[in-house]
């Protein structure tokens, strides 16, 4: 058995293996329904053991609403049935220049703590011969937002797909987002937040990334 300190310290420095959410092989095996009734059943031992009486009114549901809530909303985007048909379509207008899609919300959860993640994602692309709907690519970002994650492999899975989908290189995605890990437990520090920036093709060029940035760094509407 790895020893607990070990294990720990990894969970902080953020290593990840894979580009890959690690999932077992019979991760869909079970309905959600299913799924729901069993973390229902585990959570209610958690709260018991926390000290929490379950008989109050309050919290005598709180059991199957965070089961529900793990399935349905938070974690969706592990099953891959849940992810949306990336549509593209002929660029007809020969569209040549930067598309950028921005304040994208992010809003997930780190897998080491299961902590919330919240924040926004920047994504930008070159279009060749293909586009794709704007909605589209907030799906993408929710999708894969919607699981536990960690930031680094957020960016990387969003450009791949899309980068797949546009048929393209020249994709760029940046995500900014506060950690509740870092702000509510181990250092507590409330101020700081992570920026993950990852691309491909035209946007390796300085010019072609700085335009980007430029962009992003306007404010909000």
């Amino acid at each position: 058995m790895k020893d607990k300190e070990h294990i720990n310290s990894i969970g902080d420095e953020h290593f990840s293996t894979s580009i890959k959410t690690p999932l077992r092989k019979d991760a869909f095996e079970k309905s959600d329904d299913e799924k729901i009734k069993n973390i229902a059943k585990h959570f209610e031992i958690i709260m018991h053991e926390l000290g929490l009486d379950l008989t109050d009114d309050s919290l005598s549901g709180t059991p199957y609403r965070v089961a529900k809530m793990y399935v349905k909303e938070l974690f969706y985007g592990l099953n891959p049935v849940n992810k949306p048909k990336l549509s593209t379509f002929k660029n007809k207008y020969n569209y040549k220049k930067m598309l950028v899609e921005q304040y994208i919300n992010i809003d997930s959860a780190c897998e080491h703590h299961f902590l919330p993640i919240v924040g926004y994602a920047h994504v930008a692309y070159i279009p060749n011969k293909k586009v794709i709907g704007l909605s589209k690519i907030n799906r993408l970002v929710d999708y894969y937002a919607r699981r536990p994650q960690v930031q680094e492999r957020l960016v990387l899975q969003i450009l791949n797909d899309l980068q797949n989908a546009l048929d393209t290189k020249d994709v760029i995605v940046s995500v900014t987002a506060k950690h509740l890990c870092v702000s509510s437990r181990g250092i507590k520090d409330q101020s700081s937040f992570t920026t993950t920036l990852e691309y491909g093709g035209r946007f390796s060029e300085p010019g072609t990334r700085n335009e980007f940035l430029k962009i992003i760094a306007q404010e909000k509407l």
